[in-house]
């Protein structure tokens, strides 16, 4: 879990990635990826016949080209090794395209007072197509914290695959808890994954509570006020996409988590 992947583009969550994406690029001893996103105007209307659209793009790309100047001044000065990449494109696609060789890719979950850009369904979208680990951090986030790990555990395989592609993340928190909200039809049982963890020198806690009228993502959020995790790693759409865009668990988590999620699908 070297290669970190990082969403750049000047919008009001920028801040929150980059510093999650230094913490963990320095606690890792990784290489830090940035891809700078001019995004693409979309238009309606006659904006095409009168040049509008051109106009818009030469706006965003020149937003762009300052955004780069400041961070690209600020990375020379932080003890990380990284490089950059400036991409026109939309910003899932942007950041699918360069996720081949990314081990974990750095994103929000959501922008709290903005609605665009949709960061959640950003988000989403790059879980489902990039078959990576995806960090959604709060927009709020001024640090990366990694001593009190929680694993949302569903006994799924999308759960136990995020939690193997995380074991180095989860080796340097000082204490690991494995949370299930029981239902039935679990495939595998937290016991198991804490022997799992125990053989990579990871010893974690197993707290199973049974699932009662909250849904399973309100279990989630107050166990992690009640032990005071620092984030969260999970399994995505483990029930699969259509089910989840009604109203699943990765959706509201993506929605109102307070500390940031690694996602896995």
């Amino acid at each position: 879990m070297k290669n970190i992947l990082l969403l750049v583009h000047d919008d009001e969550g920028q801040e929150a990635r980059l510093q999650a994406a230094l913490d963990l690029t320095r606690a890792l001893g990784g290489h830090l990826s940035c891809v700078d996103v001019a995004v693409l105007p979309v238009v309606t209307g006659n904006l095409y016949d009168d040049g509008g659209a051109s106009v818009l793009l030469q706006a965003e790309c020149k937003r762009e080209d300052r955004n780069k100047a400041a961070l690209t001044a600020r990375l020379v000065h932080e003890d990380v090794a990284w490089d950059w990449v400036d991409v026109t494109s939309t910003l899932a696609d942007a950041v699918i395209d360069a996720a081949t060789l990314a081990d974990m890719i750095v994103l929000n979950r959501k922008l709290d007072a903005f609605p665009y850009p949709d960061m959640r369904d950003i988000a989403s979208r790059i879980l489902m197509h990039a078959h990576r680990p995806v960090v959604a951090v709060p927009d709020s986030l001024d640090r990366f914290a990694f001593d009190r790990a929680l694993i949302a555990w569903d006994g799924q395989e999308s759960a136990a695959a995020t939690m193997r592609t995380c074991v180095p993340l989860l080796a340097l928190a000082s204490e690991v808890e494995i949370f299930m909200a029981r239902e039935g039809g679990e495939r595998s049982d937290p016991t198991e994954a804490a022997e799992y963890l125990s053989r990579h020198g990871i010893h974690a806690s197993v707290r199973i509570v049974e699932e009662g009228l909250d849904d399973p993502d309100q279990l989630i959020a107050d166990e992690c006020a009640r032990w005071r995790a620092d984030y969260v790693v999970m399994g995505a759409y483990s029930h699969g996409r259509l089910m989840e865009a009604f109203g699943g668990v990765t959706k509201r988590m993506l929605d109102k988590s307070a500390v940031p999620l690694v996602l896995g699908h």
